[in-house]
């Protein structure tokens, strides 16, 4: 039977919306600071908790989620057969997503936090993204590169693998110990 072990990668919903309205807050209030975009320009950027801009946000995750899991699909220890709207319904209640990947037993375990710190920021990256083609246009090439990049490095995290092991050998006795068997 094949060895393999599984690392789960948890991402909490409400983690990833409040990074990416504060991240759309931050650059709303640069570009008004800049002369860049005027008050009320960048006040459009800066996604609200109010029910259209939050159904926007939620609608985005559950589409770059559902489509990261199709891009890391290689390695995702999933047996559903059947779609349902589980996903929709864990992201509108902004509850905890979770990625279980099959790896190698000789998975470096040291790039587990790298998988889960590159997915969340993947997906506040794609999100933003959608976000500003709306509200930003100017600046959806830069979060869309970004997070190419951070997909990059999600993929590089999950081919990490350790070092092997010299196996440990019984001692066996010395030459001047053995007694020959014999005489």
């Amino acid at each position: 039977m094949e060895k393999k072990q599984i690392v789960t990668v948890y991402q909490d919903v409400k983690n990833i919306l409040y990074d990416v309205r504060n991240k759309a807050y931050i650059t709303g209030n640069s570009r008004k600071a800049s002369g860049a975009a005027n008050y009320e320009a960048g006040s459009k950027m800066q996604a609200s908790e109010d029910t259209e801009e939050d159904d926007q946000l939620k609608r985005s995750l559950t589409t770059y989620f559902t489509g990261l899991k199709s891009k890391l699909g290689e390695y995702l220890d999933e047996d559903t057969t059947t779609t349902n709207n589980l996903i929709t319904q864990i992201i509108e209640d902004e509850g905890i997503l979770k990625l279980a990947f099959r790896l190698p037993t000789n998975y470096n375990n040291a790039s587990a936090d790298a998988l889960g710190a590159g997915i969340h920021a993947y997906l506040v990256d794609m999100v933003l993204a959608d976000w500003f083609t709306i509200t930003n246009p100017t600046d959806v090439k830069s979060y869309i590169d970004h997070a190419t990049v951070q997909l990059e490095d999600v993929k590089a995290a999950l081919y990490k693998r350790s070092r092997p092991t010299r196996p440990t050998r019984p001692k066996f006795p010395k030459p001047e110990e053995e007694t020959p068997s014999n005489p």
